[in-house]
């Protein structure tokens, strides 16, 4: 079974940045699809971004440029890196895998499948 905790969520100012984490474990796949979701306040959940084992990586237009998604597999480990925060990037924040086969491409968007694993969330505030 798959489990997935989040770490790093926390307050700055906007301008500043925060580093999420995700530590993975119970995942058997040699191919992988992992990402992050986020989910504001009175909002829908939004696909953040996405890291396919093919190293590609995918962005929501409202975050390219700014954020940056690694992995470290060595550690088992899903990091988001965020830069130049917004306060409309205030939001929870959600570590999120999807399971092999993958008949659709691994990107931002896909991220929100039903099917997808999550964590429990960490909180990212941004203040003006």
């Amino acid at each position: 079974q798959v489990q997935l905790v989040e770490s790093g969520g926390g307050s700055a100012q906007a301008g500043g940045s925060l580093r999420l984490s995700c530590a993975v474990s119970g995942y058997r796949y040699r191919d992988y699809c992992m990402g992050w979701v986020r989910q504001a306040p009175g909002k829908e959940r939004e696909g953040v971004g996405s890291i396919h084992s093919t190293d590609t990586t995918t962005y929501a237009d409202s975050v390219k440029g700014r954020f940056t998604i690694s992995l470290d597999n060595s550690k088992q480990t899903l990091y988001l890196e965020m830069n130049m925060l917004r306060p409309e990037d205030t939001a929870m924040y959600y570590c999120a895998v999807r399971k092999p086969p993958f008949f659709d491409p691994c990107t931002a968007a896909t991220m929100l499948y039903p099917s997808t694993d999550w964590g429990q969330g960490t909180q990212v505030t941004v203040s003006s």
